[in-house]
């Protein structure tokens, strides 16, 4: 994966600008970035949510698996604070991928949620396919998740919060389970929405 956009001065250069990430595609001066392809997943109340559910938002996403006994609470923990600065913000929304929907079942997902308190217009806890949502985490935010036995809980998966724009770019990935990291997220939307909006 490729930062576009070389060093602090070639990113301060440009107005401030957080880079986007991935490898573009540049044709006759013409240069496309990568985004994110489309979803189609269920969230903890039933309700189908697409790539389109974001269309015109910032978005944060995550893979997280209810039973993690790693670091997954820790990523909660880090994601639901930059949820309570942003919260208010009708240009923001959260995702949460399960990437156990075998036994995080919609029910599960939902109590989830009604225990951290958010409201579930805002942050979406998604199930599906489970080879659907490790060939996005791959393939759509370059981040890891499959299943491994061998791994403690039974899956291995990418601890980083990714910033998406409203055009569905990835602008940032943070360590979800460092608290500085989330503090720079925080920053960065903000930063995001002076340029996007």
């Amino acid at each position: 994966m490729t930062v576009v956009c070389l060093g602090v001065e070639g990113c301060t250069n440009q107005s401030h600008k957080l880079p986007v990430l991935g490898n573009p595609n540049i044709a006759q001066n013409d240069t496309t970035y990568p985004v994110v392809p489309a979803f189609k997943f269920i969230n903890q109340d039933g309700l189908v949510i697409t790539n389109k559910t974001f269309d015109g938002k910032i978005y944060i996403a995550d893979f997280i698996f209810l039973s993690c006994p790693s670091i997954c609470p820790k990523m909660t923990r880090e994601m639901s604070e930059v949820y309570k600065t942003y919260k208010t913000n009708p240009n923001i929304l959260f995702i949460s991928h399960t990437i156990d929907p075998k036994n995080d079942t919609m029910s599960r997902l939902k109590a989830y949620a009604h225990n951290l308190g958010v409201d579930t217009k805002k942050w979406f806890f998604v199930t599906g396919n489970k080879e659907t949502i490790y060939s996005l985490a791959e393939d759509g935010y370059f981040a890891t998740a499959y299943s491994d036995s061998t791994a403690p809980g039974g899956y291995v998966h990418s601890g980083g919060l990714l910033l998406i724009d409203k055009n569905k770019h990835i602008r940032g990935v943070y360590d979800g389970t460092r608290p500085k990291e989330t503090e720079r997220l925080k920053s960065d939307i903000k930063k995001l929405l002076n340029e996007q909006f």
